[in-house]
């Protein structure tokens, strides 16, 4: 293989393997807020969206179509409401 063509296969490998590291850590994410939102008693099968609004502050979709906002108040208990 030619140096350019290394280099070529070395940058995909590379986006290719973040990519991967990224959908791992949202999938942790999803977890993550679909147990939080189960302990609150409120329905979520699979969380298939979420979006970090700030700081321990996020909107969760899941799989039967509920959207939740999942955040920490001012006195650090988590808040989960239904949208």
């Amino acid at each position: 293989m030619a140096p350019r063509s290394t280099a070529v296969a070395l940058t995909v490998t590379i986006a290719v393997g973040h990519a991967t590291l990224a959908a791992a850590a949202d999938q942790g994410l999803g977890k993550d807020l679909a147990a939080t939102i189960a302990l609150q008693g409120m329905p979520c099968d699979k969380v298939v969206e979420a979006k970090r609004n700030s700081d321990s502050d996020y909107t969760a979709t899941c799989k039967d179509g509920n959207r939740y906002h999942v955040f920490v108040d001012s006195n650090g208990r988590v808040v989960v409401k239904k949208l």
